[in-house]
Parts: structure tokens; C-alpha cells; sequence
């Protein structure tokens, strides 16, 4: 019997290049495939729309832009949101699918108006808030939540011991027809763009943010130019809701201390975000990704590399350990430097670089936006039937 076609909204907290903004695009174009109708929506108080086109619909919300505090960031957001639903029509889906805790809050108040009968939420990861507001706001998107998901079990296992909930892992997934070894003309052009030299080069995606245990590797990286002076650390993305002034602001003290210049050309290249399309060139340019990070939903940006042939040094720590094996990639104590270091030094040998980027885009086959978006398809037949019994009441 034919699947029925499924009116999904995508909900996610950004039109920026963030992780869980990739995944709600890329699981959107996949339902596409599939033959569904998938709109990913998002606040966008610039008004540029999404950092990417997208093979699915899309629909920037309209919002306002907000200097103050990451509480009013955070309420003016969910407010965006439920102006933007405020009307039976604007609510005209089989399903709505809350990619984070702001989208979350929305319908779980849009739910109690009785203009959404249901929603799914993906936890991608759980965070710890000192402020109240947002520890309630962080809490109420998934107890209120009619069907979680997670894409590791790590945030299965988690939300089972600390909530009490149930979830459905669905995982994540990986275009290979946009990350791919294959040199191309691109690449030249961006290494000529930021001053990138005959390296070796390490990439690290995500900015200088505190769970990406940016600080660590700078450390491990002022230990390795000491030993390779032409190395460059390439420091990419960094767009984010919440408030890293502070952590920023002891890798800076950290690069001043280890006398490392930051800019084009410079020992640190720190891009920014970056337009989507330069990520496969910088993934092929790097000799490494570096992403020892101390706490991920999954980390997609592994799978990025790895498609491309890049190989990859991560936290010995679960997600990582779910799908990965030391067969894969470099382990390593995500809070002991000089063990960054090592693996940093250890990965540019020719027979253990040659070995990592063979099997990196193997890895990468096995884990498909389609197939992915089938294990969605499943867990939204719970919301649905949710909304039937809500009619028939």
C-alpha cells in the first residue's frame, strides 16, 4: 500500500549555518524525496532566509531583531513563533516536527490553544542553565513534547535516566553528492581567499564555543606549530543564539599568550560563518578536522569530513564511540591537551592519513539523509493518529 503524503512543518531556531539548522534542511529535502511535503521553517529577523537553498520548501519567519539579554532573545523567538500560528490556516500540517527547545516552547502554547494537536521533538542534546527562565524553558520543550526523538543514544539513554522519557533514535545523515574527495577548482580559490599555505592545515568547526572545546585546541595546537611552524588552525562557523563572550574571550587571552596571529594568512584563519557551498572545499583543504568536543547531539560535521576524505580527530566519548570505531578515526581525552596534540602530529603521517581517508567516505555511505527521513516518517504516524482521535472527539 502506498505511503500517505504527509503537510510536515520543520521547525528549527535559525535560518544560520548550526548543526540542528543542517539537519532540519536536509532531513526537509529528504521527506521531499520521499514524496512528502516538507516546510522548514525559521525565525529570520534579517530577512535573508536560510544560509543555504534548499530542495524542499521553505519558510522564513518573520522576526524582529533583539539586542538585549539571551532571555529576551530567547522569549521574543518563541513569540515570533506563535504570532506566526496564530491562525487555524497558518496550522494547516499533518504534522509539526520542533528541531530545539524555542520552536518547542511555541507549540507547546500553540498545543494549549488547541491549534496544534500534537508536535515531535528532536533533542539533539541537553543543556544545563544556571537562569531559571531558560532551565524552564529547556525542560518544558520536552516534557510537553508528544513523541521525542534523538539522533544518538547517548540522548536516548539520557532522557530516559534524567526524565524519565522515552525517545526514538533516528539518527543523522550525510549528502555525498555535496561531500566528496574529489579536488575542485573551488578549492584553490579559498585557499587563496583566506591565505591557507601548504599547511598542514586542522580545521575546527563551530567557532570558539566552550562545548566545542575550543580552548583545548588551541592549546594543542600552539604545542604543535612549536614543532611545525607553517601550520595554520582553521577555525570556521561560530553563528549561535547564546552568549560565548566570555569563553571567546579567554581563547583570545590564549592565542595572545601563545603568540599566535589571527587573520588571512595568519597561524589561526578565523572564517566565521560561511556560506554552505565553501564547506566541502574546506573540508578537502584541511589535513585534519579537529572536533574534540565535550558534549554533541551527534556531530555531523564528522560525517562532512569524513565524506570528503578528511580525516578526523574526536572525543573518546559517546556519540562518537556509537559509529565510530579506532579503525575510523583518532580517540582522543577531549580534556587533556597534550593528547590532542599527539593525535594532531600523529594524524599527518602519510600511511595513517592514507588509511583515515580511505575509509572515511565508507563510513559516510552508511549513514544516509534517506533512510534517516524513513525512521522520521515511522515516529510521525504517532502524531498524526494523535490528531485523528483529537477530530473525532
Amino acid at each position: 500500500m502506498r505511503e500517505r503524503r504527509l503537510r510536515i512543518a520543520i521547525l528549527t531556531h535559525s535560518t544560520n549555518p548550526r548543526g540542528g539548522v543542517v539537519h532540519a534542511l536536509s532531513l526537509g529535502e529528504a521527506l521531499t524525496d520521499l514524496g512528502h511535503d516538507a516546510v522548514v521553517h525559521a525565525p529570520d529577523p534579517g530577512g535573508q532566509g536560510f544560509f543555504r537553498a534548499a530542495r524542499c520548501r521553505t519558510t522564513p519567519v518573520a522576526a524582529q531583531p533583539v539586542s538585549g539579554s539571551t532571555i529576551e532573545l530567547v522569549g521574543a523567538r518563541i513569540a515570533d513563533y506563535q504570532r506566526h500560528f496564530a491562525t487555524p490556516a497558518a496550522c494547516d500540517y499533518d504534522v509539526f516536527h520542533a528541531q530545539d527547545a524555542i520552536s518547542g516552547n511555541a507549540l507547546t502554547t500553540l498545543m494549549r490553544r488547541r491549534l496544534v494537536p500534537a508536535f515531535v521533538r528532536t533533542v539533539h542534546h541537553l543543556d544545563q542553565f544556571a537562569d531559571p527562565q531558560l532551565a524552564y524553558w529547556h525542560d518544558r520543550a520536552i516534557y510537553e513534547a508528544t513523541t521525542l526523538l534523538c539522533v544518538s543514544r547517548l540522548w536516548q539513554d539520557t532522557l530516559r535516566r534524567d526524565f524519565g522519557l522515552d525517545a526514538d533514535t533516528v539518527g543523522n545523515g550525510v549528502d555525498t553528492s555535496a561531500y566528496g574527495p574529489l579536488v575542485a577548482v573551488e578549492d584553490d580559490m579559498l585557499r587563496r581567499e583566506w591565505g591557507i599555505g601548504p599547511g598542514p592545515v586542522f580545521l575546527s568547526v563551530g567557532g570558539f564555543e566552550e562545548r566545542k572545546n575550543a580552548l583545548r585546541i588551541i592549546e594543542a595546537f600552539a604545542l604543535v606549530r612549536a614543532q611545525q611552524p607553517q601550520a595554520q588552525l582553521l577555525v570556521v562557523g561560530g553563528a549561535s543564539l547564546l552568549d560565548h563572550a566570555s569563553y571567546q574571550a579567554r581563547c583570545r587571552a590564549a592565542l595572545d599568550g601563545a603568540g599566535l596571529e589571527v587573520g588571512p594568512g595568519r597561524a589561526v584563519i578565523r572564517t566565521g560563518p560561511v556560506p554552505q557551498a565553501a564547506m566541502p572545499s574546506l573540508y578537502r583543504i584541511a589535513d585534519a578536522l579537529v572536533f574534540p568536543s565535550l558534549k554533541e547531539g551527534f556531530g555531523l560535521c564528522v560525517l562532512e569530513a569524513m565524506a570528503s576524505g578528511t580525516p578526523t580527530i574526536v572525543a573518546d566519548l559517546a556519540p562518537f564511540t556509537e559509529y565510530l570505531t579506532a579503525n575510523d578515526t583518532l580517540f582522543v581525552d577531549p580534556e587533556n591537551v597534550w593528547a590532542i596534540a599527539g593525535a594532531m602530529a600523529a594524524v599527518l603521517g602519510p600511511d595513517r592519513r592514507r588509511h583515515l581517508s580511505a575509509a572515511g567516505p565508507a563510513i559516510a555511505k552508511r549513514h544516509s539523509w534517506r533512510s534517516c527521513a524513513a525512521k522520521h516518517v515511522a515516529a510521525y504516524a504517532a502524531c498524526t493518529n494523535r490528531k485523528q482521535a483529537l477530530s473525532d472527539a
